[in-house]
């Protein structure tokens, strides 16, 4: 995408003419920068068009505020009041999705708190689950409290990280608890970025040793977090985790309506 066609997606959704998206963009971007780690502000400019990468260049490390400040910010670049900020940021957020791959706008969102997604374009990145909505819906299947459930959670999802290739950990990320992101990094890690062939066993064994549990209740943990995951991810992406999972996996650890691909 040029430059050109960002700015009139900006302008076509906030109804603007081409100076006040201008402004927009330039507000937006800057006071986004500044809430970004550098690392990240970086990758997210070498996806923008490059006559837009500038308002993203920063050295200084991510300033914590809100949403609240995001929008004061943006408004006092722009010199518009609060709600006409609010509405500029949300069609430039908008013209992001359309800017950048997923997963890029992932990774940038992962950095904002919550109570960002009413400015973010709906996408996984916005719809995923709290920690405590995760948690709570796999203590409701083991019986463990929330803290354990978490503990379940992350062993599971670091070893499938493993067993995985690298392309679907990322659509994980985009969908799953940002709490959960550490784990399914350093599985991703372990494996070079590539699946790993493990025999069930041997998967089940990781998951026990890295939550501390014996292996049998490794495997009932092991089957709630994915029953919580596939809630979580929906059909489409679960069944792309699953399709890279040998039979026995299907067969032992996910549901029977999940299983055809």
């Amino acid at each position: 995408m040029d430059a050109e066609r960002f700015a009139t997606l900006v302008q076509e959704a906030a109804g603007i003419d081409e100076g006040h998206a201008a402004r927009a963009i330039a507000a937006t971007l800057a006071t986004l920068a500044e809430r970004l780690d550098p690392g990240e502000a970086r990758d997210l400019a070498d996806e923008v068009p490059p006559e837009l990468a500038a308002w993203l260049a920063t050295n200084t490390p991510a300033a914590r505020f809100g949403v609240d400040e995001f929008i004061r910010r943006v408004a006092e670049r722009e010199g518009v009041d609060a709600a006409t900020a609010e509405r500029d940021a949300r069609a430039v957020f908008t013209a992001l999705g359309y800017a950048v791959s997923p997963g890029e706008l992932a990774d940038a969102a992962a950095q904002l708190p919550n109570e960002f997604a009413a400015l973010l374009p709906r996408g996984p990145w916005v719809d995923r689950p709290t920690a405590d909505e995760f948690a709570a819906r796999i203590a409701r299947r083991t019986g463990l409290d929330g803290e354990r459930a978490m503990r379940a959670a992350g062993a599971v999802v670091e070893t499938l990280a493993e067993r995985i290739s690298g392309g679907e950990v990322e659509d994980l990320e985009a969908r799953l608890p940002l709490e959960l992101r550490p784990a399914l990094e350093q599985g991703r890690a372990a494996s070079g970025d590539h699946a790993r062939s493990m025999p069930l066993q041997r998967f089940l064994s990781r998951v026990a040793e890295r939550e501390g549990v014996p292996p049998a209740e490794a495997l009932v943990h092991a089957r709630a977090v994915l029953a919580t995951l596939r809630e979580a991810v929906g059909e489409e992406e679960f069944l792309d985790v699953i399709s890279e999972l040998p039979a026995d996996y299907k067969r032992i650890l996910v549901p029977a309506g999940a299983r055809s691909r």
